[in-house]
């Protein structure tokens, strides 16, 4: 618990953090009941200690996460004082003249949900308009947020998590109050959620949990396993894990590829919409690998949001399973949440050869260099093994730095043949080899599983510095 009152506001401790405070997730957390008198005194302070308008706590976001979860709370069956449900109603009408229609993407998706929640759980000519308000946005933003394949559009297997956990809750909120949302959107709903589920599925590793892809870190939104339990729970079909070996998400831009104890997720995808890739690395054409449930490459994650240098290596091309070309990042990442010029992927295929899946792409983001380069990757799966290309093309003296970074869980060292090995947990020995006499050599690297949480891990790199064209190849397989 907070020990001043000064703390919901000290910006030392983080903006990240500060909002978490302001949250209140833990009323509806596992175990809630037996912190029932904690909760009730913690209103109180919030209440006390926030006056309207005043600190990060009456921000939007933080408002509308704050909004939800004091309903939710209340609708499970709490006994909710009434100081805290004039509060609501004060915190309602505040966030209804402050919607983030800047910001736009998860941020107005969040608040138009508190507008829903706090229009259904209030009475009269106020409340209507908010919750008509938040179904009004929320309409336009499924259609805008939501891809063709399910995918929610700022290609964040964790806010595309959070925005699937957004709406099974308003899937929820209208079986608490079924008269106040039509049958037609609760079923548009249930749809989106189903298509929403698959994808989410179909980006996460054997082990059951997300990709690293863009902003990404565990324990910031609910599991894939937890978010279909959830749906189960309140009678929708949650559709079965897609079976594919070859899986393409269009227009997402993730290839899924499946061989034997292989997994594979490659990203050609666009790094998010135009007008809001914050959220975006300049990770194009990375990929992640697990072996069984076991995950072997793994991209950055997210640690923090804040401006600084650790923000900004965990969004860069080199903290990723990707091509760095001439120490630039394929997409103009910078302060915490701004992309300047940004990698435009082109060329994208995938495909099954006899016992061979493939996926390849190339993208534009080094053009901007001397000599226009052009990175382009391909990446084939066999029953036991793993070759990844990469050619840089175009013109003048360049180089060129390929990123493997490993799971912390894999032990990295040379071998006595050449190349390396890599030693899963579970016993696989995998070694990584260098084709053509390209030499592969070790770094220490970081991965970044939760916010806060930064842990040593091995890379491979290898290094190319001549005039273009310069390839690349290495290939992983399990030793015998």
């Amino acid at each position: 618990m907070l020990a001043r009152s000064e703390d919901w506001n000290d910006l030392g401790a983080g903006k990240l953090w500060l909002y978490n405070a302001h949250y209140f997730d833990d009323l509806n957390a596992t175990g809630r009941d037996s912190r029932a008198r904690v909760h009730h005194q913690l209103l109180a302070r919030w209440i006390a200690e926030n006056p309207p308008g005043a600190g990060v706590g009456w921000e939007p976001y933080p408002l509308s996460r704050r909004i939800v979860n004091w309903i939710k709370w209340a609708c499970a069956g709490a006994t909710i004082p009434e100081a805290a449900v004039q509060s609501l109603a004060i915190q309602s009408r505040y966030l209804a003249r402050c919607i983030e229609y800047h910001l736009l993407g998860n941020h107005l998706f969040a608040n138009a949900k508190a507008l829903v929640f706090a229009g259904s759980f209030f009475e009269g000519d106020e409340a209507d308009r908010w919750l008509h308000s938040g179904l009004r946005i929320l309409e336009r933003e499924l259609d805008e947020q939501v891809l063709a394949d399910g995918g929610h559009f700022e290609r964040s297997p964790m806010y595309h998590s959070i925005i699937l956990e957004d709406l099974l809750d308003l899937f929820a909120a209208s079986r608490v109050f079924p008269s106040l949302i039509s049958p037609g959107i609760v079923d548009s709903w249930a749809l989106t959620a189903g298509k929403m589920l698959v994808w989410l599925m179909a980006m996460s590793h054997p082990d059951g949990d997300i990709a690293f892809f863009n902003d990404a870190a565990f324990g910031i939104a609910l599991k894939p396993a937890e978010l279909g339990a959830c749906a189960r729970t309140l009678g929708l079909d949650a559709p079965a894990a897609p079976d594919e070996d070859l899986l393409r998400l269009e227009p997402s831009g993730y290839v899924r590829m499946r061989r034997g104890p292989l997994s594979v997720i490659f990203d050609a995808a666009p790094m998010g919409p135009d007008y809001l890739p914050g959220h975006g690395h300049a990770d194009t054409l990375s990929f992640e690998f697990s072996w069984d449930a076991q995950r072997v490459l793994a991209n950055s994650g997210s640690s923090t949001y804040g401006i600084g240098s650790q923000r900004a290596w965990e969004r860069s091309t080199a903290a990723h399973n990707t091509v760095e070309v001439d120490a630039q990042d394929s997409s103009e990442v910078w302060s915490s949440f701004r992309v300047a010029r940004r990698a435009r992927p082109f060329g994208q295929d995938s495909g099954e050869l006899g016992d061979m899946l493939y996926a390849s792409g190339s993208h534009d983001g080094y053009r901007r260099l001397h000599g226009s380069p052009v990175h382009r990757r391909r990446i084939e799966t066999r029953e036991r093994s793993l070759r990844v290309n990469d050619t840089v093309s175009g013109s003048g003296v360049h180089q060129a730095i390929g990123y493997f970074h490993f799971h912390p869980d894999v032990r990295l060292e040379e071998g006595s043949e050449g190349g390396w090995k890599a030693s899963l947990p579970q016993g696989t020995t995998l070694r990584i080899v260098g084709q053509a006499g390209l030499r592969l050599e070790r770094e220490e690297g970081k991965f970044a599983p939760e916010f806060g949480k930064v842990i040593p891990r091995p890379v491979l790199v290898w290094r190319i510095q001549r005039n273009l064209p310069i390839t690349a190849e290495i290939e992983i397989f399990e030793q015998q």
